[in-house]
């Protein structure tokens, strides 16, 4: 059922929020009402940052103990299921009390099912969050970057995914987003964005789509007026569930990204999105997830702000269950950023090795190993940053 498979997707995702490599954790939920349940969490985590300014001299280092608990509130009936959830990462710096925070989640989701054919899914989001490896703020300061983002959205789907010749998805999101630092740091990256799109998914095959989509997005920008812009995609593409072992998506097209302000000019490029999910085995799973795109600027802290960035990403992960109770996640992410009308290219690398070990049925311990690098053409954006980490997951 549509709902259920909703349901299951948010769950993992706040399965993943909790513990990074935390598969096996089974939360018991209490029942409050007849098809309403409430699951509480707790994760406990001990890590140490080397570098957790992200600078490239004077690095700061710290043991950090991050506290999270997490609640999830569940209404299900045959045809609606409706999640609220809230969690508080609290994170405490023995070296360093002033990069000291808390950040906040709050989420809500609501997914209907109408029909065999009709769908509705909705989603609003609030999110309250401080980062000490910012770009955006002076690092040297010893002050953290804080910014708040709200969301709402919708996607209504008409057709059945697993049968039906035809599909089409139209969606829409709005989301703010503002910073909260002393004076008027980072308010040049004030803005509210507005996204509308459709796809379009046509049956070649019993386990192969294509698709057509279009989207156009606009940016409206609080105070930087002259980086107001409307971006308008167009991609094609394949959605295919060969077997048991692999499945996809694939976009490819173009893009153009026009600003209000005439003496900016237009940026245009191929616009990709993949992801390929390879199971070789009934413990192993490869998941390989590549994009490029042009996307808004993210450093307001230089002499010279760029109008926008072009971005290639790709991510590859694999997951492997070796016993009952233990698993393993190695992951690596390389980024490339070459930003517009300045004189500046960033290269970004991600490796990360976790290991969860199920204890019991509601309690999961995890290790983990972060390396994170960044080499930019910019003198003091480049640095090397190791994290080692320690977690506690425990639920009913």
């Amino acid at each position: 059922m549509h709902i259920k498979s909703a349901k299951c997707l948010f769950v993992a995702g706040v399965s993943a929020a909790l513990c990074n490599s935390a598969w096996a954790l089974d939360p018991q939920s209490i029942k409050l009402f007849e098809g309403v349940m409430f699951t509480p969490s707790l994760k406990v985590a001990e890590r140490y940052d080397d570098n957790f300014r992200a600078v490239q001299n004077g690095k700061q280092s710290s043991w950090i103990t991050g506290i999270t608990p997490t609640f999830v509130l569940d209404a299900e009936n045959a045809k609606s299921d409706y999640i609220l959830s809230y969690s508080a990462e609290s994170n405490i710096f023995h070296s360093s009390p002033s990069a000291d925070h808390t950040d906040h989640h709050l989420m809500a989701d609501a997914n209907y099912e109408f029909d065999a054919h009709n769908r509705l899914q909705l989603g609003a989001g609030y999110h309250r969050v401080e980062d000490t490896a910012s770009q955006n703020v002076n690092k040297y300061s010893l002050e953290n970057d804080k910014f708040s983002t709200a969301n709402v959205g919708g996607l209504y789907s008409y057709g059945v995914p697993q049968s039906s010749l035809m599909q089409v998805d139209f969606f829409g999101n709005y989301e703010q987003l503002r910073y909260h630092n002393s004076g008027d740091l980072s308010s040049s990256l004030e803005r509210n964005t507005t996204s509308l799109g459709s796809i379009f998914y046509y049956r070649v095959g019993p386990k192969t789509r294509v698709l057509f989509e279009a989207r156009d997005t606009n940016y409206d920008y609080i105070s930087n007026t002259a980086l107001n812009s409307n971006d308008i995609g167009l991609l094609g593409g394949l959605v295919w569930d060969v077997s048991a072992k692999i499945s996809g998506t694939f976009k490819f097209g173009a893009e153009r990204k026009r600003f209000d302000d005439s003496s900016l000019s237009p940026r245009s490029g191929s616009l990709w999105e993949a992801l390929v999910s390879w199971h070789p085995g009934i413990y192993s799973t490869f998941n390989l997830s590549t994009l490029r795109a042009i996307q808004e600027n993210d450093d307001s802290n230089v002499t010279v702000a760029a109008s926008s960035i072009e971005t290639k990403r790709t991510r590859l992960e694999w997951k492997n269950q070796w016993l009952d109770r233990l698993t393993s996640e190695v992951s690596y992410s390389y980024i490339e950023k070459q930003y517009q009308d300045v004189s500046r290219s960033d290269q970004e690398s991600n490796f990360g090795l976790g290991l969860t070990y199920e204890m019991r049925r509601w309690l999961d311990v995890g290790v983990g190993y972060q390396l994170l690098k960044n080499d930019s053409s910019l003198w003091g954006k480049s640095y090397e940053r190791n994290i080692f980490s320690i977690s506690f997951t425990a639920s009913l």
